[in-house]
């Protein structure tokens, strides 16, 4: 991977919930390379009873429950918080997209708009030595 293909990394959290993804995976416009591709959520650590909650409910079609960014969020840099709808209701905080990797997050939410879909990202929850863990499946909206 080239220097120049990694986000930055937020050396404000723990190594272990720093989440992950890397513009390697996608092609020129943002679009995702295949539908595997996937992206970690950060700052999951204090979320952890919510993660929890939606184990425990069962639910396995859970979508992102996010809008784009406005222009005074991308002017103040501020972190990008998501919930997730899981059945009928929006959850709490889950994590965050990782430092530098925002763009991906709303051209696929563009994307969405745009093919006429729901703007949500399908999502599923994944336990780690660490803990529970959110990954966002963006691959699946090419």
């Amino acid at each position: 991977m080239a220097f120049w293909n990694r986000a930055p990394v937020d050396r404000s959290l723990p190594k272990d919930d720093r989440g992950s993804g890397s513009f390697d995976d996608y092609k020129y416009d943002l679009l995702p390379s295949n539908a595997r591709t996937t992206v970690r959520l950060a700052n999951s650590a204090p979320c952890q009873e919510e993660i929890q909650r939606i184990v425990d409910s069962g639910e396995s079609e859970l979508e992102t429950a996010i809008s784009r960014r406005s222009i005074e969020e991308e002017r103040t840099d501020a972190p990008m918080d998501i919930r997730l709808f899981s059945g009928s209701r929006v959850t709490g905080v889950v994590g965050t997209i990782p430092r530098g990797l925002e763009p991906v997050i709303d051209e696929a939410l563009g994307r969405l708009d745009r093919a006429g879909k729901k703007a949500r990202i399908p999502a599923s929850v994944q336990k780690t030595k660490n803990g529970w863990r959110v990954d966002l499946l963006i691959g699946q909206t090419r």
